[in-house]
C-alpha cells in the first residue's frame, strides 16, 4: 500500500504578508543593482570607441528641437502667471517694482530647470523608454548583441549625453521667455514703470544664478534621460510592459527631479 502524504496546512496570514514584503524588498534591491550596473556600463561605453556622433546628433535633435515648442509655451505662460501673482502681492504694500526681479530669480534658480526637466521627461524620456522597450520586447537588442554591437553604447550613451547637452539650452529658452512675459505683463498690463522694473532685475539677478540654474538643468537631463533608457532597456511583458515602462519613466523622473532640486539648491545657494 502506498503512503499518502499528509495534507499541508495553510500558511498563517502574517507569514504570507511577511513573505510578500520580503519579495517586494528583494525585487527593489535587484532593480537598484541593475540601475547602478547599467549606469556604470554607460559611463564606460562613453569613453570607449567607436564614438557614435551621428546618433548623438539625432538624439540632440529629438530632445532639443522636438521639445522646443512646448518649452517656449510653458516658459512664456509660467512667467506671465508669476508676474500676475507677484504684481498683485507686491501691490498690497506698494512694491510692484520687485515683480520682475522676483520672477527672474524664481525662473533662473528653480522653476526654469525643474519645469524644463519635467516637460522634457514627459516628452523625450517617455519616448526613450518606448523606443528601447519596443526594441527589447521584439528582441532587437538581443539581435544587436549577436552582431557584436554594444546596445548600451549605441542606444543609451547618445540619448543620455544629448539630453545633458540640450537641457541647459532649453532651460535658457524657458528663462528668457518667462522673463519676457513678465516684462509684457508688468509694464503693459499691470502698469509698472519700466525704469524701476528693469533696474530691480539688473540689481538682484546675477550671472551666477543663471549658470547654476543651467548646471541644475544638466544634472536633471542626466537623471531623466537615464531613467527613461533604463526603464525601456529592461522592459518585459510585451506591449503592456512597454506601456508600464513608459509610464514609470515619466513618474520616476518627475519625482526624482523635484527631490534632487531640493538638495542641489541647498548645495549651490
Amino acid at each position: 500500500m502506498g503512503t499518502s502524504t499528509p495534507p499541508q496546512k495553510n500558511k498563517p496570514k502574517w507569514q504570507t504578508l511577511i513573505e510578500a514584503l520580503g519579495q517586494a524588498f528583494i525585487s527593489k534591491i535587484e532593480a537598484f543593482g541593475l540601475f547602478i550596473m547599467l549606469f556604470g556600463q554607460m559611463l564606460v561605453a562613453t569613453v570607449r570607441p567607436p564614438f557614435r556622433f551621428k546618433q548623438l546628433l539625432i538624439a540632440m535633435e529629438f530632445v532639443g528641437f522636438g521639445s522646443l515648442f512646448i518649452i517656449m509655451l510653458t516658459g512664456f505662460f509660467t512667467g506671465a502667471i508669476l508676474a500676475y501673482q507677484c504684481a498683485y502681492a507686491f501691490g498690497l504694500f506698494g512694491a510692484q517694482a520687485l515683480t520682475g526681479s522676483t520672477v527672474a530669480l524664481a525662473l533662473t534658480r528653480e522653476l526654469g530647470p525643474a519645469l524644463t526637466a519635467i516637460m522634457v521627461a514627459g516628452r523625450a524620456s517617455s519616448g526613450m523608454a518606448t523606443v528601447l522597450g519596443t526594441m527589447r520586447v521584439t528582441e532587437q537588442i538581443d539581435a544587436m548583441k549577436t552582431m557584436a554591437v554594444d546596445p548600451v553604447q549605441y542606444l543609451i550613451v547618445p540619448r543620455v549625453w544629448a539630453t545633458v547637452i540640450m537641457l541647459p539650452l532649453l532651460c535658457a529658452v524657458f528663462d528668457f521667455l518667462g522673463i519676457l512675459a513678465s516684462y509684457i505683463f508688468g509694464i503693459f498690463i499691470a502698469g509698472i514703470e519700466y525704469g524701476p522694473f528693469d533696474a530691480m532685475i539688473g540689481a538682484l539677478l546675477n550671472g551666477y544664478d543663471v549658470y547654476r540654474g543651467m548646471f541644475k538643468a544638466a544634472v536633471f537631463g542626466l537623471v531623466i534621460s537615464f531613467i527613461g533608457c533604463y526603464k525601456g532597456f529592461y522592459a518585459e511583458g510585451g506591449a503592456k510592459g512597454v506601456g508600464e515602462a513608459t509610464t514609470d519613466s515619466v513618474v520616476y523622473a518627475s519625482v526624482v527631479v523635484l527631490i534632487l532640486d531640493y538638495f542641489l539648491t541647498m548645495l549651490l545657494w
